[in-house]
């Protein structure tokens, strides 16, 4: 590790100060085993290249199996992609890329098929058709989902399956990433990771790979309240800053509004989430007393885009001085709710909840980065031969706030268009050139409470000048508080500091209020920042940003 104390402020350039202790090599080397990485690594194998599949810890625990309302995706004849595109477009409150939104809409119904292809199973009306529902800001019947709220587990199994039948993949479970491999002229070589194994790939390696595909999910971690999984710590984003990629619009969190709330005195980590396809059956929103709040706000009241729904709530939550409001579905029967919310209702019941005879008590929880690192329309990112796929993206459909259900779509998509990218032309493998050592350290884990807390506080859904400066200084102050032991959990904090650092870095810059990123003191949307904050790390270890008007 360094040799004195890094100067507040500044971010290291690599994790890694040894030489890996072992490597493997493939053509393709996926980080991540969500719906992006694992369809990312199906199609690098249709192009017929060979493949290693790096996981954090196992193949299902990232976020795709927790996906509960399903995939959007135009495939009712009454529907249409240009329907699909302007839903899309409104909830991205003018920041989505209008050509990467028309490759969503209009290749997505085809990479469904496939996915139903690969094995997955939908649920179907009695004549056989896929069963089409609404969430939040679409004007049409467009989700598919399966097993009622269970679409992310059900897509996870399929895609599982795929990738155990096909021998060209090999899978690294419990790796955690930490370093890009560079050859000559800055191209993607490889990957450092940690494996805790018991054999041959144990401790620290590299997987030496002629292009590498980033798939790890999101950064909900870096606050106190997720509805992400423990694993989602924004280490592809920490990654690709630190390798010198451009990351966009990372401000840009999606609170989702309802997710479970189980009393101040929970233990920190994952929060259950109560999908929005709960209110798209009909269940409504009421404060303590009862009273229905959303009426009269949107024209699509508790079916309006996430962000209007968690600001709304958080509204009442100040006003009233209550940590949560209530999600009343006890109007849909116990049928109903047994059929379309088994996996709801038994969390619910698991908490001493039960739906069918007591409204839901929910709050807003960070659930969705709709930035992240930045890609072209074939999932090509500023390093070349280094490729982003999913949540870890930011591929431009997005804007300032992800339309419901547009998430797995996308990882579907992009992973597809990488497929393609990857069989026209890949070079031969790149000889890694060592990285100057005195780039290297690692934030003590011992600052992670103090972290993800100063995040909730001064960065979460309502932020303002006063609260980002409070955040920006306790950040600056946790990252001099290294540690000398390179450990999974120091390697973690230190993804976290970085991508918090960024993150508050840009909420202060973007002064105004667009999509989810809400600023108090700058209520309202500025059409002066329509256009996107392209953030960096220097040479120096120094955070950078630059602003780029959309045309």
């Amino acid at each position: 590790m360094s040799a004195s104390p890094p100067a507040a402020g500044t971010l290291p350039r690599r994790l890694l100060a040894a030489e890996p202790g072992w490597t493997l090599q493939a053509d393709v080397c996926v980080v991540g085993s969500g719906i992006a990485g694992l369809c990312a690594a199906l199609h690098a194998r249709a192009a017929g290249l060979s493949v290693i599949v790096v996981t954090k810890v196992n193949i299902d625990d990232g976020s795709t199996r927790w996906a509960q309302g399903g995939i959007a995706a135009v495939l009712d004849p009454a529907d249409t992609p240009e329907a699909h595109l302007a839903d899309t477009m409104v909830a991205g409150v003018g920041l989505c890329d209008e050509d990467a939104v028309r490759v969503l809409v209009t290749e997505g119904p085809a990479r469904v098929r496939e996915l139903i292809a690969f094995g997955a199973e939908f649920d179907r009306n009695p004549d056989g058709t896929l069963m089409l529902t609404r969430e939040g800001g679409h004007h049409a019947n467009r989700i598919i989902h399966a097993g009622g709220d269970a679409t992310g587990a059900e897509v996870q199994r399929a895609l599982h399956a795929a990738i155990t039948r096909d021998p060209g993949i090999q899978l690294l479970e419990h790796a955690l990433v930490l370093d890009l491999l560079c050859g000559e002229g800055g191209r993607a070589a490889g990957i450092t990771l940690h494996v805790l194994g018991e054999g041959s790939e144990d401790g620290v390696g590299a997987v030496l790979a002629r292009a590498v595909v980033l798939a790890t999910g999101g950064m909900g971690q870096i606050y106190a309240s997720t509805t992400n999984p423990s694993v989602s710590t924004g280490d592809g984003v920490a990654l690709a800053l630190r390798a010198g990629a451009v990351v966009t619009d990372v401000e840009f969190v999606q609170f989702h509004p309802t997710a479970l709330y189980l009393g101040a005195d929970r233990e920190l980590g994952q929060q259950p989430l109560v999908s929005e396809a709960m209110r798209g059956e009909g269940a409504y929103l009421v404060d303590a007393s009862g009273e229905r709040f959303m009426v009269g706000q949107h024209e699509l009241a508790e079916l309006a885009p996430r962000d209007i729904v968690a600001k709304a709530i958080t509204r009442v939550m100040n006003a009233q001085h209550v940590d949560h409001v209530y999600l009343d579905a006890r109007h849909l029967g116990a049928e109903k709710l047994a059929e379309r919310f088994p996996s709801i209702l038994a969390r619910c019941r698991q908490a001493g909840i039960d739906p069918v005879t007591e409204p839901i008590p929910v709050a807003p929880a960070a659930h969705y980065a709709s930035g992240g690192v930045r890609t072209d329309l074939w999932g090509r990112t500023s390093v070349p031969g280094l490729y982003a796929c999913g949540e870890v993206a930011c591929t431009g459909v997005h804007g300032a706030n992800r339309l419901a259900s547009n998430s797995l779509l996308e990882g579907l998509v992009f992973a597809g268009r990488i497929g393609q990218d990857l069989a026209r032309d890949l070079p031969p493998q790149a000889d890694p050139v060592p990285p100057p050592a005195e780039a290297s350290w690692v934030v003590s884990s011992s600052t992670r409470e103090e972290l993800t807390g100063a995040m909730t506080r001064g960065a979460g859904v309502i932020r303002g000048a006063i609260s980002l400066a409070e955040t920006a200084e306790v950040l600056a102050k946790l990252g001099t508080i290294t540690s000398g032991d390179p450990r999974p959990v120091n390697w973690e904090v230190t993804n976290l500091h970085t991508v918090a650092t960024a993150l508050v870095a840009a909420a202060r810059r973007r002064t105004e209020t667009r999509g989810c990123h809400w600023r108090e003191d700058f209520p309202h949307l500025d059409a002066n920042w329509r256009g996107h904050l392209l953030a960096a790390i220097s040479p120096r270890g120094e955070f950078t940003d630059d602003y780029e008007a959309m045309a």
